[in-house]
């Protein structure tokens, strides 16, 4: 009997989990369902999360150390950033063009945005307060960030893996700068931790069906009580989602067809478990293993650059992030009575595309950016309370898109390095 390929079991968890979910809201087991299921999605977020920071910091020192000389980092380097801005630049634009013509925040009757602005005061001022210092310390300290004053404590929490990644390239480079005589042994370990991590995932893995069912069966249960919200906020949520739809089937399809010949059926197929896993967790940085894994495995990315290509993604390459930053900056603008000129939203690029690269990739880290987005353009940041009815679910859709742009700036960086093998078709199904 032919074994069940994981991203079948997921979908099968995932829909299990939506089924149980409307079944626990309607026969009201919600206090069950927050006791008993709920807790598991919560420890399978927590172990991917758990394996986040040394997975990054070994797989990013193996993959620099394997350099043959600081020359082929930076050339590597400067096609995975320019390809990553250039992605979200696009991601921005289109986020623009679509909320421009569909205009849903007109369609928001003056009672409603009220009673949202009621309901969902207390989390928006959270975010205000919280975007507050990160608005007031300047244009480039996002740059300050990068660069940790104490790797120990940068170590310990997973959205400072900018600074994680800052200290992983000095190490590597001063790697690859000494004689190799002085580094046989310490690569050695960092090759051996990257193999055991690995394995680690391979572990977690197995528990991902199960998860995926526990995150989305909570999930529904919490929001078995909002669905008028859904109704109100339709047009908003298919101008982000035809958007989201726009990068992955448009615009990643083209990229991959120009610079690499990967059928983009093919690279769907190899990353797809990362996708489902990236819907149901909300995190890149939680997906980042399997994404890491996939491209190897299954895409053929070789394991150089993969490891250096996607932990940077996973970090400052968010497409889904800023073109909702962008759609929902021209809807609150809309609902509150706004019309933007060029100007304002010519900010709204600028701005969206600098906050994505110091986003944590963590479930509604957009939100606390997008607050600094509404600032730049003059709108009153309290307007974030209009879309939290619907952000959770636009949330997990824009994460796909996320990992999806991080696969494909990988795969064509490997392409144009010449390091990207061809994968048998027994790869490309597992």
């Amino acid at each position: 009997m032919k074994k069940l390929a994981l991203h079948w079991k997921i979908i099968i968890g995932m829909l299990a989990g939506v089924f149980f979910g409307l079944l626990a809201a309607s026969m009201g087991w919600v206090q069950f369902t927050n006791d008993w299921i709920k807790p598991w999605g919560v420890i399978f977020v927590n172990l991917l999360k758990l394996i986040a920071v040394p997975l990054v910091f070994a797989s990013l020192i193996k993959g620099v150390a394997s350099l043959s000389d600081i020359s082929k980092l930076s050339r590597i380097g400067g096609k995975t950033i320019a390809f990553y801005l250039a992605s979200t630049v696009i991601a921005v634009t289109i986020g623009l063009f679509l909320v421009n013509s569909v205009q849903p925040g007109k369609s928001f009757s003056e009672e409603k945005r009220m009673e949202l602005k009621a309901t969902y005061a207390s989390k928006a001022d959270a975010k205000i307060a919280a975007a507050s210092s990160v608005k007031e310390e300047g244009p480039l300290q996002f740059v300050v960030d990068m660069v940790p004053s104490n790797f120990i404590a940068a170590s310990s929490n997973n959205s400072n893996m900018l600074q994680v990644i800052f200290f992983a390239l000095l190490f590597g480079i001063a790697m690859v700068m000494l004689p190799k005589e002085k580094t046989t042994y310490v690569k050695g370990f960092f090759d051996g931790v990257n193999d055991i991590i690995l394995q680690i995932v391979d572990m977690i893995m197995l528990m991902a069906p199960y998860g995926v069912f526990a995150l989305l069966g909570g999930l529904v249960v919490d929001f078995g009580a909002s669905a008028d919200l859904f109704v109100a906020l339709g047009m908003y949520s298919l101008a982000v989602v035809g958007g989201l739809l726009l990068m992955i089937f448009l615009i990643y399809p083209l990229v991959l067809r120009f610079f690499t010949k990967v059928k983009y059926l093919d690279f769907f197929k190899a990353i797809s478990p990362a996708q489902m896993l990236a819907f149901s967790t909300s995190s890149s940085a939680a997906t980042l293993p399997v994404t890491m894994e996939r491209c190897e495995e299954h895409l053929g990315v070789s394991e150089e650059v993969s490891s250096f290509v996607l932990p940077l993604g996973a970090t400052i390459n968010m497409d889904g992030t800023s073109l909702y930053q962008a759609v929902a900056a021209v809807f609150i603008a809309q609902a509150f009575g706004y019309d933007l000129d060029l100007a304002a939203q010519l900010t709204i690029v600028l701005t969206a595309t600098l906050a994505s690269i110091g986003a944590a990739a963590v479930p509604g880290a957009g939100m606390v950016m997008l607050v600094i987005v509404l600032s730049a353009i003059g709108i009153d940041p309290e307007g974030i309370a209009l879309i939290f009815a619907v952000d959770r679910i636009l949330d997990m859709l824009r994460t796909v898109v996320n990992v999806t742009g991080d696969a494909t700036v990988a795969t064509v960086v490997a392409s144009t390095e010449g390091q990207l093998r061809e994968v048998t078709e027994e790869e490309l199904m597992s």
